[in-house]
């Protein structure tokens, strides 16, 4: 495994917290899961300042500020906000027209079959649509393409998966926010805000329904980020 970055002087890793942080990234993705918060922290610390990508900024929801910038640089893509649910895509018990009012049969990106995905099962991230303010598919962030979600201490990787309005930012599949330990109901789920997303540019996985693909994928490209 290569060496650690250098870290800045703001993230300084404990000596105690140091080993747990080295064989969080030599182990295999199911154990990065349960980093205890090491992986998560060195992410943030990755991702603290923000150099502005977008050309505005986006709301968490209709009504809310503005006040949400797309960042970047080291190869990412991030912005902090709010999740909400998408429970769109395929129908399931718990994702459907009855379980959810706004419930859309589709999603911006298929499998490899050609089937719109399973928000249920499936864990992806939905970006904001292509405009003037910033589009994704020129900043390489692809259907498909890899992200690392940080809340409260846990990390956990998904897809990009849909797309949502164009001023809006700050959203995931039904399966993303449980892996999160976030409630998952499309009307009363969600969480407020602490939410980071990062996306790694350029990156794309050959079956966007492989949840274990995403796994393997996405904690190879964090060992990468921290490493490089």
């Amino acid at each position: 495994m290569r060496a650690l970055k250098s870290v800045p002087k703001s993230f300084l890793v404990p000596a105690a917290l140091a080993p747990v942080l080295l064989a969080t990234l030599a182990a295999p993705p199911a154990r990065a899961e349960e980093d205890g918060g090491a992986v998560a922290a060195a992410l943030l610390a990755e991702v603290q300042g923000c150099e502005q990508l977008s050309k505005g900024r986006f709301r968490t929801d209709d009504g809310a500020p503005a006040d949400i910038p797309v960042c970047g640089g080291k190869g990412v893509v991030h912005w902090k906000a709010d999740l909400d649910i998408d429970c769109d895509g395929r129908p399931s018990p718990v994702c459907n027209k009855h379980t959810d009012p706004y419930f859309q049969p589709t999603t911006a990106f298929q499998d490899s079959r050609g089937r719109h995905l399973d928000s249920a099962k499936l864990p992806y991230v939905v970006v904001p649509g292509a405009s003037k303010r910033w589009n994704h598919r020129e900043a390489k962030v692809w259907g498909g393409g890899l992200a690392a979600i940080v809340y409260r201490g846990r990390v956990r990787y998904a897809v990009v998966g849909d797309t949502g309005p164009t001023n809006l930012i700050g959203e995931a599949s039904y399966a993303t926010a449980r892996a999160l330990g976030i409630d998952p109901h499309p009307v009363r789920g969600g969480a407020p805000g602490g939410v980071t997303y990062i996306f790694f540019q350029g990156s794309q996985v050959e079956r966007i329904e492989s949840a274990g693909d995403a796994e393997r994928e996405g904690a190879r490209l964090v060992g990468e980020l921290l490493a490089g």
